[in-house]
């Protein structure tokens, strides 16, 4: 029993998922800082306040319609989303480019996915049959 739970914890597909949980969970706090104590700040700079709560309160029947508190999450989700872009995903597409021209690997070659080319030899030879 000890056995297979050993062989379970030591395939690479958990560490790799328990890795990046660990690092999701570091980059996400980086990522909440910059959105909190940099970007808010320079909306607020801006706007006046770095909140939106308060903006388009609407009250039917003694029950308040928060329309502001949606803006404040839309607001922040796409500086979060933009700061992922810039600071993540726009740098690793770059580095990515940068080794595959080192390596001589042209656009082509490196965005074929083995599965894919399989099914289109596939494809191919379904097609001569015919």
């Amino acid at each position: 029993m000890l056995e297979g739970f050993r062989d379970f914890i030591m395939k690479g597909n958990v560490v790799d998922l328990a890795v990046a949980v660990v690092i999701g969970a570091a980059f996400g706090a980086v990522i909440t800082a910059l959105v909190d104590n940099v970007l808010m700040p320079l909306i607020a700079a801006l706007v006046g306040s770095p909140s939106f709560d308060g903006f388009l309160l609407l009250t039917i029947n003694g029950v308040d319609i928060k329309f502001g508190v949606f803006l404040t999450a839309l607001v922040n989700f796409l500086l979060i989303a933009a700061a992922v872009y810039f600071a993540l995903v726009m740098p690793m597409q770059k580095a990515t480019e940068h080794m595959n021209r080192r390596r001589g690997i042209t656009e082509e070659e490196a965005e074929v996915d083995p599965q894919v080319a399989l099914l289109e030899q596939i494809r191919d030879e379904l097609r001569t049959l015919k």
